[in-house]
């Protein structure tokens, strides 16, 4: 199997609704590494109405250090991100602020409720600071639901659409499985990642790259790769075997 690499998991204890300690993110970690994944960006939320304040953030990204050589023993390079809602309050916000590791981007979530129009101001916003945006998980946004359209517009714009393999397992839904494997089908999908986050919900990429595997055949390893990131990596690339 390929070595997977997962854009979006939630392993670093921030407050949110993913790990609440260190040692059950490693946990996680290492049975994830046991699955294939290879490289791990922990993406906790930066809510639309609390966002990240000051104290909070500093407690994440020291976790995040005291995690990161845990990870390394393991046999996963873990990176540190943020996972966006957009709100009119981040607008008064540095988005590199949020940047994903060592890409030059930043994961955008696509709100569950609202209008489309909210992933796309902020996108709009990371792009003028020259941050490329990765819509997160529109298959279970009800806008794209009503119309899959709106990523086209995105995605000619050269965004980036990150589907979860837990909506293509079918553990969000029915409707939201079948739009997961629309957009996968038509090619507007262009990272699956986990969303893992606790063990009732783990960053696990393995079973999604086999039902990618027999659905698209040798085409889905780009796809769990990390192979659509290139040309936003600021450093080397890492190995993806």
């Amino acid at each position: 199997m390929a070595v997977l690499l997962d854009i979006h998991s939630h392993v670093v204890p921030s407050g949110d609704d993913g790990v609440v300690s260190e040692d059950e993110g490693i946990e996680l970690i290492k049975l994830a590494a046991a699955r294939s994944t290879g490289a791990l960006y922990a993406t906790p939320h930066v809510w639309p109405i609390d966002g990240l304040d000051p104290q909070r953030e500093a407690t994440i990204r020291n976790a995040y250090e005291r995690m990161r050589p845990r990870a390394a023993e393991a046999g996963v390079e873990l990176w540190l991100g943020f996972e966006v809602t957009p709100a009119a309050a981040r607008h008064d916000e540095d988005p590199t602020r949020y940047r994903l590791g060592e890409l030059d981007a930043v994961l955008v979530e696509v709100p569950f409720r609202g209008s489309f129009d909210l992933p796309l101001r902020y996108g709009e916003l990371a792009e003028s600071a020259g941050l490329l945006p990765i819509l997160a998980h529109p298959e279970r946004s009800d806008a794209v639901l009503a119309d899959p359209n709106h990523l086209r517009g995105a995605r000619e714009r050269g965004w980036l659409v990150q589907a979860n393999g837990s909506s293509l397992l079918g553990h969000h839904g029915r409707a939201e499985k079948r739009l997961a494997w629309q957009l996968v089908r038509d090619g507007l999908v262009d990272l699956v990642a986990s969303d893992g986050h606790r063990a009732s919900r783990p960053p696990f990429l393995d079973d999604a790259f086999r039902a990618l595997q027999h659905e698209l055949g040798p085409g889905a390893e780009a796809l769990v790769d990390g192979s659509a990131l290139t040309r936003v990596r600021r450093s080397p690339a890492l190995a993806t075997g």
